[in-house]
Protein backbone atom coordinates (compact mmCIF):
# COMPACT_ATOMS: atom_id res chain seq x y z
CA UNK A 1 0.00 0.00 0.00
CA UNK A 2 2.13 3.10 -1.43
CA UNK A 3 1.63 6.24 0.51
CA UNK A 4 0.99 9.22 -1.98
CA UNK A 5 1.94 12.75 -0.97
CA UNK A 6 0.42 14.82 -3.58
CA UNK A 7 2.33 18.11 -2.54
CA UNK A 8 5.92 18.97 -3.50
CA UNK A 9 6.65 20.46 0.28
CA UNK A 10 9.45 19.57 1.78
CA UNK A 11 8.25 20.45 5.25
CA UNK A 12 4.94 18.14 4.71
CA UNK A 13 7.76 15.64 3.83
CA UNK A 14 9.50 15.73 6.66
CA UNK A 15 6.91 15.26 8.37
CA UNK A 16 5.45 12.66 7.31
CA UNK A 17 8.70 10.44 7.30
CA UNK A 18 8.98 11.53 10.94
CA UNK A 19 6.04 9.73 11.52
CA UNK A 20 7.61 6.27 10.11
CA UNK A 21 6.18 6.98 6.70
CA UNK A 22 8.23 7.59 3.51
CA UNK A 23 5.61 8.64 0.90
CA UNK A 24 6.05 8.85 -2.94
CA UNK A 25 5.99 12.40 -4.16
CA UNK A 26 3.48 13.24 -7.17
CA UNK A 27 3.12 16.76 -7.86
CA UNK A 28 -0.13 17.72 -8.66
CA UNK A 29 0.29 20.42 -10.81
CA UNK A 30 -3.43 22.03 -9.92
CA UNK A 31 -3.82 25.85 -10.47
CA UNK A 32 -4.07 27.05 -7.27
CA UNK A 33 -4.71 30.66 -8.13
CA UNK A 34 -7.61 30.28 -10.58
CA UNK A 35 -9.26 27.83 -8.06
CA UNK A 36 -8.84 30.58 -5.14
CA UNK A 37 -10.17 32.84 -7.58
CA UNK A 38 -13.55 30.54 -8.70
CA UNK A 39 -14.19 30.55 -4.24
CA UNK A 40 -13.20 33.39 -3.46
CA UNK A 41 -16.58 34.25 -1.74
CA UNK A 42 -16.09 30.87 0.64
CA UNK A 43 -15.00 30.62 3.85
CA UNK A 44 -11.47 30.33 3.59
CA UNK A 45 -11.39 26.84 5.60
CA UNK A 46 -13.54 25.55 2.58
CA UNK A 47 -10.83 26.92 0.24
CA UNK A 48 -8.03 25.24 1.63
CA UNK A 49 -10.03 21.97 1.70
CA UNK A 50 -11.12 22.56 -2.06
CA UNK A 51 -7.41 23.34 -3.35
CA UNK A 52 -6.17 19.88 -1.01
CA UNK A 53 -8.69 17.92 -2.86
CA UNK A 54 -8.33 19.03 -6.13
CA UNK A 55 -4.37 18.23 -5.73
CA UNK A 56 -5.05 14.86 -4.69
CA UNK A 57 -7.72 13.85 -7.14
CA UNK A 58 -5.14 15.65 -9.90
CA UNK A 59 -2.76 12.96 -9.22
CA UNK A 60 -5.25 9.82 -8.27
CA UNK A 61 -4.97 8.50 -11.82
CA UNK A 62 -1.53 8.26 -11.97
CA UNK A 63 -0.99 6.45 -8.38
CA UNK A 64 -0.81 2.70 -8.03
CA UNK A 65 -4.26 0.83 -7.22
CA UNK A 66 -3.63 0.31 -3.53
CA UNK A 67 -2.20 3.63 -2.61
CA UNK A 68 -3.69 6.14 -0.09
CA UNK A 69 -3.44 9.72 -1.78
CA UNK A 70 -3.07 12.87 0.33
CA UNK A 71 -3.42 16.59 -0.56
CA UNK A 72 -2.61 19.34 1.65
CA UNK A 73 -3.28 23.15 1.19
CA UNK A 74 -2.44 25.79 3.68
CA UNK A 75 -3.86 29.61 3.64
CA UNK A 76 -2.92 32.14 6.04
CA UNK A 77 -5.49 34.20 7.38
CA UNK A 78 -5.10 37.91 8.57
CA UNK A 79 -7.94 39.98 8.93
CA UNK A 80 -10.40 37.81 6.83
CA UNK A 81 -7.79 38.00 3.95
CA UNK A 82 -6.39 35.02 2.64
CA UNK A 83 -2.36 34.91 2.43
CA UNK A 84 -0.58 31.99 0.03
CA UNK A 85 3.28 32.44 -0.72
CA UNK A 86 3.92 36.59 -1.11
CA UNK A 87 4.70 36.95 -5.28
CA UNK A 88 7.15 39.44 -4.43
CA UNK A 89 9.83 40.58 -1.70
CA UNK A 90 7.63 43.91 -1.67
CA UNK A 91 4.58 41.85 -0.62
CA UNK A 92 6.02 39.81 1.84
CA UNK A 93 7.25 43.35 3.57
CA UNK A 94 4.11 44.83 3.52
CA UNK A 95 2.51 41.60 4.79
CA UNK A 96 5.01 40.98 7.64
CA UNK A 97 4.63 45.09 8.31
CA UNK A 98 1.17 44.10 8.50
CA UNK A 99 1.24 41.16 10.54
CA UNK A 100 4.02 41.59 12.83
CA UNK A 101 3.46 41.51 16.81
CA UNK A 102 -0.25 40.12 15.98
CA UNK A 103 -2.26 36.73 15.42
CA UNK A 104 -3.24 34.79 12.10
CA UNK A 105 -4.67 31.77 11.42
CA UNK A 106 -3.64 28.99 9.58
CA UNK A 107 -5.87 26.93 8.03
CA UNK A 108 -4.22 23.68 6.32
CA UNK A 109 -6.50 21.51 4.25
CA UNK A 110 -6.12 17.95 4.20
CA UNK A 111 -7.93 15.30 1.94
CA UNK A 112 -6.84 11.28 1.68
CA UNK A 113 -8.29 8.96 -1.14
CA UNK A 114 -8.18 5.64 -0.25
CA UNK A 115 -8.16 4.53 -4.31
CA UNK A 116 -8.77 0.02 -2.95
CA UNK A 117 -11.59 1.15 -1.26
CA UNK A 118 -12.93 4.15 -3.03
CA UNK A 119 -13.62 6.43 0.03
CA UNK A 120 -12.45 9.59 0.40
CA UNK A 121 -12.61 12.08 3.05
CA UNK A 122 -11.27 15.58 4.39
CA UNK A 123 -10.52 17.94 6.96
CA UNK A 124 -9.30 21.23 7.23
CA UNK A 125 -7.26 22.42 10.57
CA UNK A 126 -6.86 26.08 12.12
CA UNK A 127 -3.78 27.09 14.32
CA UNK A 128 -3.81 30.31 15.38
CA UNK A 129 -0.09 31.73 14.97
CA UNK A 130 1.18 34.76 17.47
CA UNK A 131 3.66 36.46 15.63
CA UNK A 132 6.87 38.70 16.79
CA UNK A 133 7.10 42.31 17.06
CA UNK A 134 9.99 42.03 14.33
CA UNK A 135 11.44 45.53 13.18
CA UNK A 136 12.02 46.71 9.61
CA UNK A 137 15.76 45.10 9.66
CA UNK A 138 15.04 42.29 10.57
CA UNK A 139 12.06 41.45 8.66
CA UNK A 140 14.10 42.45 5.80
CA UNK A 141 16.72 40.09 6.93
CA UNK A 142 14.99 37.37 6.57
CA UNK A 143 13.05 38.66 3.22
CA UNK A 144 16.22 38.79 1.84
CA UNK A 145 16.71 34.93 3.02
CA UNK A 146 14.30 33.76 0.53
CA UNK A 147 12.27 31.59 2.45
CA UNK A 148 9.31 33.92 2.65
CA UNK A 149 8.35 33.64 -0.74
CA UNK A 150 7.82 29.78 -1.03
CA UNK A 151 5.64 29.22 2.08
CA UNK A 152 2.07 30.16 3.00
CA UNK A 153 1.96 33.59 4.66
CA UNK A 154 5.63 34.21 4.17
CA UNK A 155 7.06 32.54 7.59
CA UNK A 156 7.82 29.67 8.93
CA UNK A 157 7.61 27.60 11.89
CA UNK A 158 10.57 24.50 11.26
CA UNK A 159 13.18 27.10 9.54
CA UNK A 160 14.51 30.74 9.44
CA UNK A 161 11.18 32.44 10.30
CA UNK A 162 11.57 30.54 13.43
CA UNK A 163 12.43 32.94 15.82
CA UNK A 164 9.90 35.25 14.57
CA UNK A 165 7.15 33.30 16.18
CA UNK A 166 5.94 33.95 19.22
CA UNK A 167 4.02 31.17 19.86
CA UNK A 168 0.96 28.51 18.78
CA UNK A 169 -2.10 27.75 19.87
CA UNK A 170 -3.15 24.55 18.13
CA UNK A 171 -1.47 21.87 15.91
CA UNK A 172 2.04 23.16 15.77
CA UNK A 173 2.52 20.54 12.61
CA UNK A 174 -0.39 21.96 11.05
CA UNK A 175 1.33 25.19 10.68
CA UNK A 176 4.63 23.91 9.09
CA UNK A 177 2.28 21.63 6.43
CA UNK A 178 0.08 18.81 7.46
CA UNK A 179 -1.67 18.22 10.66
CA UNK A 180 -0.40 13.93 11.34
CA UNK A 181 -3.02 13.75 13.79
CA UNK A 182 -5.58 14.76 10.98
CA UNK A 183 -4.11 12.42 8.91
CA UNK A 184 -4.37 9.46 11.50
CA UNK A 185 -8.26 10.64 11.51
CA UNK A 186 -8.80 9.80 7.89
CA UNK A 187 -6.77 7.12 7.75
CA UNK A 188 -9.53 5.80 10.44
CA UNK A 189 -12.54 7.35 8.16
CA UNK A 190 -11.26 5.31 5.53
CA UNK A 191 -10.84 1.88 7.17
CA UNK A 192 -7.30 2.19 7.83
CA UNK A 193 -5.11 1.15 10.82
CA UNK A 194 -2.56 3.84 11.52
CA UNK A 195 0.07 1.39 12.08
CA UNK A 196 -0.60 -0.07 8.59
CA UNK A 197 -0.58 3.08 7.11
CA UNK A 198 3.10 3.85 8.59
CA UNK A 199 4.28 0.39 7.76
CA UNK A 200 3.27 0.54 4.46
CA UNK A 201 4.17 4.13 3.55
CA UNK A 202 7.46 3.25 5.07
CA UNK A 203 8.06 0.10 3.37
CA UNK A 204 7.16 1.93 -0.08
CA UNK A 205 9.27 4.34 0.27
CA UNK A 206 12.09 2.54 0.20
CA UNK A 207 11.42 0.32 -2.65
Amino acid sequence: MPFILASGSPARLRLLRQAGIDPLVLVSGVDEEALEELMRDRPIPEVALALARAKAEAVEPAAPEDSLVLGCDSIFEVDGQRWGKPPTAEEALRRWQRMRGRSGTLHTGHWLIDRLSGRACGETISTIVDMGDADDDEIAGYIATGEPLEVAGGFTLDGLGAPYVAGVRGDPGNVIGVSLPAVRRLALACGRSWPAVRDSGSSAGKS
